[in-house]
């Protein structure tokens, strides 16, 4: 079961690094990542059912996702429309969308087709979805190491961190955010994608709750690493959604009802979010007694 939960954290780190992209580069609430995650599925498996080639399938469903974040992006630059509801519209739209991808509410695979038949057919399915799923997720965080010391990717970077000053110093602050709109949901797309074939199905409803999901995975593994170094952040994610993964499972083999996820997934986000606030007032409650303390020895000496 640990190793089954390892495996489905590993094919849900794109999503964590999707909404990392947004939430923690750009500083952006994105909600298209409800949308986008069964958008990359619905492609996917719906291309798969008519015969395509299970490589072709999954990055359609990447370039799919991509699309959904250009949309976003240019509604929120172009149309000046609110991140937070750009993304809703977003997301609102693809239901519609997905919906007509698949034909019906949901679609099952209906073909044996899927990624992890690269590997040998005797392994055990488990342990194929860790192998597929590290090989994925290797390539996605040095692809976006990469990506993030050429001038394009550090210019990415510095409108998150002062769109006021990129500008300045000419860079085209709207056409960097829809970059990062595209990556981010061009990830959490690939993610569904993986998800999907794994599940061996994909549901219209598949994305609710996906933004909480990617928000507990990023503050999880900023818990567990902390480092300005891009390549360790984008790493941190993928940690992240395994614990978050691994604490689910174990929530269910202790014999939490499978309807209960969604209010475990939140009470995870809650604790994630409190937690270092209060051992930040915890620290600062410290220094201040230290001080306190080293102020009444120094009185007590003169």
């Amino acid at each position: 079961m640990i190793i089954a939960g390892i495996g489905q954290g590993l094919l849900w780190a794109g999503l964590a690094i999707g909404v990392f992209l947004t939430y923690r580069i750009l500083d952006i609430p994105d909600l298209t990542a409800e949308g986008s995650f069964p958008l990359g599925a619905a492609i996917t498996i719906s291309m798969l059912t008519q015969g395509h080639n299970v490589i072709a399938a999954t990055m359609a469903g990447f370039l799919a996702g991509c699309l959904a974040g250009v949309v976003t992006g240019i509604l929120d630059t172009i149309f000046h429309i609110p991140s937070l509801l750009a993304g809703i519209l977003t997301m609102t739209g693809l239901y519609s969308v997905n919906i007509h991808i698949m034909g019906r509410a949901n679609i099952a695979l209906t073909t044996e087709k899927v990624l992890t038949n690269y590997l040998p057919a005797n392994w055990d399915l488990n342990w194929q979805t860790v192998i597929i799923g590290f090989l994925i997720d290797i390539a996605i965080v040095a692809v976006l190491w990469w990506y993030f010391q050429t001038n394009n990717g550090l210019a990415l970077t510095t409108v998150g961190n002062n769109p006021v000053m990129s500008a300045a110093n000419g860079i085209s602050v709207n056409a960097m955010t829809i970059i990062g709109y595209a990556i981010s949901n061009g990830l959490i797309a690939l993610s569904g994608s993986l998800v999907a074939q794994s599940n061996g199905f994909a549901d219209i409803g598949m994305g609710v709750g996906t933004i909480v999901i990617g928000l507990a995975s990023v503050l999880v593994g900023e818990i567990f690493l902390r480092s300005q170094k891009i390549w360790l952040r984008l790493s941190a994610m993928v940690v992240g959604a395994v614990v978050y993964r691994l604490l689910l499972t174990i929530a269910m083999s202790w014999g939490i009802n499978p309807n209960d996820l969604k209010i475990m997934s939140a009470f995870i986000l809650v604790v994630v979010i409190v937690l270092p606030l209060w051992q930040a007032k915890l620290s600062h409650h410290r220094q201040l007694q230290k001080y306190f303390h080293q102020l009444e020895e120094g009185n007590t000496h003169e």
